[in-house]
């Protein structure tokens, strides 16, 4: 069968895809050309159809992305390519090119350019162009970007401009953020369809017409340069009522019977209930063109049924016409039918704000996945922020193809990549799906290990010494790591991918209890401290395999975008810590003391050992800070209706809006060094904290250790942190960000758009916080802000609350297709035991935008840490090893931040020289209009000597996505009831000077000799 197939399209491609119909030869002639030139002609005066063929094909859900690929999506493309080269009216669009590179990569030469005549033609037309359909809750906004810029990529490296998209499809991820839509507008995208919203909401927007919109992603900074025009999908993303031809639909819709001699001969049924759909959408649109999927997930496998189908479809409902039918049916693209609604020329409303939190149903809100699968959105965000140090160190040391750099970096870039799936970092997955994601991670942060190495190797060493071996403790986050625990003399090497200094707080397991540490004179020493780890802690199953029970805690001062190497000496090997143990500087307090501080910051507690208040010490503010642990039971429901919605991996549902409270059980007392001051409470046994001051940061860091969760009782657990500041006056207004970038102000029971009918007090006020989230008082005058170190859910539900929701077990699956229930099972199979960070930063609302803006990046791109164990004395090894460098040559401005720092794995968008490697940078303004009287102004820098290892001379600007230069950028312009928005997007870059407004992102190439 697959020597048939293969003779057929290569008689396809010999004979130039000529068709025995004369019109198919003309038309396809005049479609030779790819974009909205190719497409398929409407006929005046009606209401245009216009069919899409598509597949929704999900990188991994229910199965593995693998098995994905080899039950379904092979199958797909080896189907939909001969229907297309078969009949030149035909389209088809593609999404997800993680799945499409891998069927394309197999294909013999014959295919290959079957596929590329197809592109060429329009006929086959990639949309999105992601390596996956983003989620667009939990996502990092660096990781969106990426994960685009691989497809973008790919597609431009194999089939050159036809397969650039133009179009965001976003047709199936649980809400939608306005930095998404922000990032299309500035890919150069022309218009962005969805599927799922809010079901008030697209109610609404059916009676006003209103479905088609204007979307100011950026509407206080970036205008119309982030302004994109926005489609809701009619019936999500499936064909309309019982027109899904797929075999997948067959036991539940009819197929096109057009043998009139049969006894289930259809046509006249088929034709009238597919005119009057026309009709009744027709109703709810401005336009008389309409838009209809066809197709949903992992349609299409046997291709030839639909396209059949469809074929019967087209005639007989077109042939209507002669009888006075106004339907016009048609094949087409997202891209095509924008166009249409474009040549209209109509005036069309806006929106700024975004699509959280999403409800499908009265009680059914999807905002569970906020935080479902804890650790996997830790892990996924940690190994983001490797892949982003990885990129630079590699660009800095000028890895060529000869380290295999590329090699390494590609592979992780495609496993990150698909991990920002809409059902991977978002939690809604089989538990066996999660962890095949977590391996593919792992898989690809192994390899790329070698890359620092490599780099290491070539900064370090000096003369004929070879560079040490560097050694990654991928288990510092439960104090396990070979080589502190077992060396008595080491090296810790730090490198900070951020272009300002920083002062990290390293903190690293030990077994004794005096250390002397080194800076990287090998002679300055450097305080420390040295810490018990909490007994909570220690109980855990992970800590009995390996883990010591100190810790030694210093700050690294590490340089801007570059590495640093510490030095560790063992004094001698004491009995392990103990609260009435001599520390290496002053004995630990007594379990009533109550006050941990440092030069910015104290807090105070009660004698029972609860939070009891906050003090800015800079301004001398004081203010009552409570917290509690608390937990909402999850509603058990059959899903047989909204009343009966059981919460699970997508829906948060508590059975009451009142949780329970988890007490605080032992009070440990509080330990206090040089470095770092830390109180210790126990909750129960499956609830632990450490509170943590340091003397020089102005946050207060809050660990918490949740699990395993219960279930002995039966009841699912949903479990919160509450920050209370009791009389703070803030109305239920909070603040949250969108991915990381800009902040959105949230209102209690409210939506800027629609009148809501609220029907769940506490899920339907939870929005998602990927990186912080914040309360100003009532006065105006203060700001609490509380940051995270992966994406959670939020929300202040009564006066001067802050509460995030960090760890979730369920028993019932809420219905929404994953079909188990969210019970992860952990190390041991007793549940998954999940710890993280909260950063509580209390301050002015006027000075707070310059803490935490940086904080968070501090947050997200910590410095890589690797350990060497030379056993040699520091004076010695500092003679032999380099152990300081930046590859910054001069300071960029505090409110700029390197974005990006790569090397194009091909060619890049303008061509290269000869001899030279393309290199990916991008600088970021990472203030926003008004949020900082000095920092929030724009700024011009000149990039030439920016970095030490080459100049910046021969710089290109391109748009966002890295896959077109921005001079050859054309969106289509379109008509708001205010203004009219840009063709073109703004320019940053004169020569090698850049200027850059708040949230402005500057996009270059640059051309430079290795």
């Amino acid at each position: 069968m697959s020597l048939l197939r293969n003779y057929i399209i290569s008689v396809f491609v010999l004979l130039g895809l000529f068709s025995t119909s004369l019109s198919h030869v003309v038309q396809s002639k005049a479609q030779a050309n790819c974009g909205y030139e190719s497409c398929n002609q409407e006929k005046p005066g009606m209401i245009n159809v216009h069919l899409v063929p598509h597949t929704h094909d999900d990188v991994g859900w229910l199965v593995t992305v693998d098995q994905y690929y080899y039950k379904a999506v092979q199958f797909i493309l080896d189907g939909v390519i001969p229907e297309l080269a078969a009949d030149p009216s035909k389209r088809f669009i593609y999404v997800e090119i993680a799945f499409f590179s891998r069927w394309f990569n197999e294909q013999d030469d014959a295919t290959r350019h079957l596929v590329q005549k197809l592109v060429d033609e329009g006929r086959l037309e990639f949309i999105l162009g992601g390596w996956c359909m983003n989620d667009e809750a939990t996502p990092h906004y660096t990781a969106m970007l990426d994960q685009h810029k691989i497809g973008f990529e790919y597609l431009r490296n194999n089939f050159g401009d036809c397969a650039r998209p133009k179009i965001g499809w976003q047709i199936d991820p649980f809400g939608h953020s306005r930095e998404q839509a922000s990032m299309f507008a500035q890919f150069g995208f022309d218009g962005f369809f969805f599927g799922r919203l809010d079901y008030q909401d697209k109610d609404k927007r059916l009676k006003d017409k209103n479905m088609e919109f204007l979307w100011r992603g950026s509407p206080n900074n970036l205008g119309t340069d982030g302004t994109i025009f926005t489609g809701v999908l009619p019936n999500g993303y499936n064909p309309p009522g019982n027109y899904c031809f797929d075999i997948t639909c067959l036991d539940f819709n009819p197929l096109i019977q057009d043998d009139p001699r049969l006894h289930d001969y259809n046509v006249e049924q088929m034709v009238d209930g597919f005119i009057n759909t026309a009709h009744d959408q027709a109703r709810a649109f401005r336009t008389n063109h309409l838009i209809m999927t066809m197709g949903s997930d992992f349609n299409y496998v046997q291709a030839h049924m639909f396209f059949k189908e469809m074929d019967k479809l087209i005639t007989y409902v077109n042939a209507r016409q002669a009888v006075g039918s106004n339907i016009n049916v048609l094949y087409s693209t997202p891209s095509c039918y924008l166009k249409q609604l474009n040549n209209d020329n109509l005036t069309w409303t806006t929106k700024d704000d975004d699509f959280f939190p999403y409800a499908d149903r009265e009680h059914g809100f999807w905002t569970g996945y906020f935080t479902s699968r804890a650790a996997l959105k830790r892990y996924v965000r940690v190994v983001n922020s490797f892949f982003q140090s990885v990129k630079q160190i590699a660009s800095l040391a000028k890895l060529d193809n000869s380290y295999n750099s590329g090699v390494q970096l590609q592979h992780l870039a495609e496993v990150l990549g698909v991990a920002q799936h809409h059902d991977a970092v978002s939690g809604t997955e089989k538990q066996a799906v999660a962890f095949d994601y977590a391996e593919r991670l792992a898989d690809g942060v192994n390899g790329a290990q070698n890359v620092v190495q490599d780099a290491y190797t070539i900064w370090m060493s000096s003369g004929s010494e070879s560079a040490p071996q560097q050694v990654f403790c991928q288990s510092l986050n439960i104090s396990i790591c070979n080589v502190s625990q077992n060396s008595n003399n080491f090296q810790v090497t730090f490198y900070n991918p951020l272009v300002h200094p920083v002062s990290y707080t390293a903190r690293l397991p030990v077994p004794g209890t005096r250390y002397v540490v080194y800076k990287e004179d090998g002679a300055t020493t450097v305080t420390s401290d040295v810490l018990p780890i909490p007994s909570s802690a220690l109980d855990l199953k992970s800590h009995k395999t390996g883990a010591t029970v100190n810790q030694l805690v210093f700050l690294a001062q590490v340089p801007a975008l570059g590495y640093v190497t510490y030095f560790v000496k063992t004094q001698s090997k004491n009995k392990p810590l103990t609260f009435k143990t001599e520390m290496n500087t002053e004995p630990v307090a007594e379990p009533n003391d109550n006050v941990i501080s440092g030069k910015y910051v104290q807090v105070t507690f009660d004698s029972s050992g609860n939070l009891k208040s906050i003090t800015n010490r800079t301004t001398g503010v004081t203010v009552p800070l409570l917290q509690n642990i608390l937990y909402y039971q999850g509603y058990t429901g059959n899903n047989s209706g909204g009343v009966n919605q059981a919460s699970g991996a997508y829906i948060f549902r508590p059975t009451s809006n009142t949780p329970s409270q988890v007490p605080l059980k032992t009070w440990g007392g509080i330990v206090r060094g040089a470095v770092v001051q830390e109180a210790y409470q126990q909750f129960s046994d499956w609830v632990s904290q450490v509170i943590r001051v340091y003397q020089d940061k102005p946050y207060v860091e809050v660990e918490w250790t949740v699990g395993p969760i219960p279930l002995s009782d039966n009841i699912g657990k949903e479990v919160v942190l509450r920050y209370s500041l009791p009389g703070w006056g803030n109305a239920g207004v909070f603040y949250t960000d969108a991915n990381g970038r800009e902040v959105l102000e949230r209102k209690l029971n409210y939506r800027p758009t629609w009148d809501l009918n609220q029907t769940e007090p506490v899920a339907g006020n939870y929005f998602p916080v990927n990186a912080f989230m914040a309360i100003k008082s009532g006065d105006g005058k203060y700001q609490m802000t509380v940051l995270t170190d992966r994406s959670q859910g939020g929300v202040s539900l009564n006066d001067g609350d802050l509460e995030l929701m960090v760890h979730r077990r369920l028993l019932n699956d809420d219905g929404k297709g994953v079909g188990e229930a969210l019970n992860e099972p952990g190390t041991d199979g007793n549940g998954l035991i999940v710890k993280g960070i909260h950063y509580l930063l209390f301050d002015t609302v006027q000075n707070s935008a310059s803490i935490y803006r940086p904080l968070a990046q501090e947050i997200f791109l910590q410095p890589q840490v690797t350990f060497s164990d030379l056993n040699v004395d520091p004076a010695s090894y500092v003679q032999k090893f380099r152990t300081k460098w930046s590859g910054l040559a001069n300071s960029l401005p505090k409110n700029v931040h390197l974005l990006t720092l790569d090397q194009f794995r091909h060619n890049g968008p303008v061509p290269s020289p000869a001899g030279s490697v393309p290199y990916l940078i991008r600088f970021e303004h990472f203030y926003e209009n008004g949020e900082d009287p000095v920092l929030s102004a724009p700024v011009t820098f000149d990039i030439q000597d920016i970095f030490t290892p080459f100049k910046l001379t021969d710089v290109y600007e391109l748009a966002l996505g890295a896959n077109i230069p921005i001079d050859q950028v054309q969106r289509l312009k379109w008509n708001t009831e205010s203004s009219e928005t840009s063709a073109t997007l703004h320019k940053h870059l004169s020569g090698t000077t850049v200027t850059l407004k708040p949230m402005q992102i500057v996009t270059l190439q640059a051309n430079i000799f290795l």
